[in-house]
């Protein structure tokens, strides 16, 4: 017996594709859906690129003997790729302290004045030590006077940091809040990102929405609760951070560090008039809730802040935040370079956004927390 197909001809049943064994790998559908593509080349609105990586901490080397490769190689290129993308500024997360934020201030700020604005870190593995707020203080205060415009919180503290007893040091720990604090006073607002998608602290069995990804970097799967707290832990602790350093700006990264749940971060924005997010590298997960995702930004228009986390940048990635951002256009590849997604396999949908909102969330809001209005 065959199987009648179009055409007339027939196929084999030993010929047909079993679906129980092909391997998922291996599975590579084509949506049929035929959509609208809109091209959206250039920003409605001059934009600010609150949240990318430009110097050697994430290239692979080590960045502490400099010996590190540089992200961007060739600067001047860079500069015209902000030009043709419509980009007023990028903010480099990567300038971390000392001589490395110097040597990423001297490529960069001062090479290019009002294009680039850095941001430190700071060595979060001190607060081991008994003196260890008050070093962080005073990293804080020189990087301030080399020039750092604000600081970058990453994601090792509440995940790897340990204290001097071995256990972990979250980020709603009092010492953590002083710190933060000071860099109120120092006038750096502080991006911070505490938790990764959902799906990196669940279980890796067949329900993980996650595990192609996962699969590809098993070392961000954080669901051993014996190593790692949860989700919900981090996301309360941020919570608590932004109430005990009222006077400090926040940026929570990648939509509030909780893309998947924007009912809390609505809350968060509701409790904390201290507390912006950025949208960046969440185009996935917001793209499948962008009529919650509207709402949201209708709700705290001076609240949400551009970003891609896009490493090079390229013309193409700019493009399609545009399209995200402005369009209508549903149904659409989120990481249209890719055979698989890289973070879901999914399309989105874009926004639509007024242009009373594309103003102040491409530009506004970023000059108003940078301090660049004054």
């Amino acid at each position: 017996m065959s199987l009648p197909r179009p055409g007339g001809h027939a196929v084999s049943p030993d010929k047909r594709l079993n679906a129980a064994t092909l391997p998922l790998a291996e599975w590579a559908p084509r949506p049929q859906l035929r959509v609208r593509t809109t091209p959206v080349p250039q920003p409605r609105y001059p934009a600010i690129d609150i949240h990318n990586h430009l110097g050697r901490w994430l290239s692979g080397g080590n960045w502490r003997t400099g010996t590190a490769p540089w992200l961007i190689d060739d600067v001047h290129r860079f500069i015209d790729l902000l030009d043709e993308s419509g980009v007023e500024a990028v903010v480099n997360l990567d300038g971390m302290w000392g001589a490395e934020l110097d040597a990423n201030l001297g490529r960069y700020d001062r090479a290019f004045p009002g294009r680039i604005h850095t941001f430190c870190q700071l060595d979060w593995e001190q607060l081991a030590e008994p003196d260890g707020v008050a070093r962080l203080k005073r990293s804080l205060a020189r990087s301030a006077g080399q020039g750092a415009v604000g600081l970058k919180v990453w994601k090792s503290l509440g995940l790897t940091i340990r204290d001097s007893d071995g256990t972990l040091i979250l980020p709603d720990d009092a010492r953590v809040a002083e710190v933060l604090a000071e860099a109120g006073q120092l006038g750096l607002p502080v991006l911070i990102h505490v938790a990764d998608p959902i799906a990196f602290f669940e279980p890796l069995d067949r329900h993980n929405e996650r595990l192609d990804e996962l699969g590809q970097a098993p070392e961000w799967w954080f669901g051993d609760r014996s190593v790692h707290p949860s989700f919900d832990r981090l996301v309360d602790a941020l919570s608590a951070l932004l109430e005990s350093a009222p006077g400090t700006t926040f940026i929570g990264a990648h939509a509030g560090c909780a893309a998947e749940d924007l009912d809390r971060v609505d809350r968060m924005l509701a409790q904390h008039p201290n507390f912006t997010i950025d949208i960046a590298g969440r185009m996935a997960e917001l793209g499948r809730q962008p009529r919650r995702v509207k709402r949201l930004i209708e709700k705290h228009p001076d609240r949400v802040l551009f970003g891609t986390d896009i490493y090079p940048a390229t013309a193409e990635q700019y493009a399609l935040h545009y399209r995200f951002l402005e369009s209508d256009d549903e149904s659409f590849e989120y990481d249209p370079d890719s055979l698989i997604p890289g973070q879901g396999r999914w399309n989105v949908s874009a926004l639509a956004l007024q242009a009373r909102l594309l103003e102040p969330l491409y530009r506004g809001n970023a000059r108003r927390v940078l301090g660049l209005n004054t």
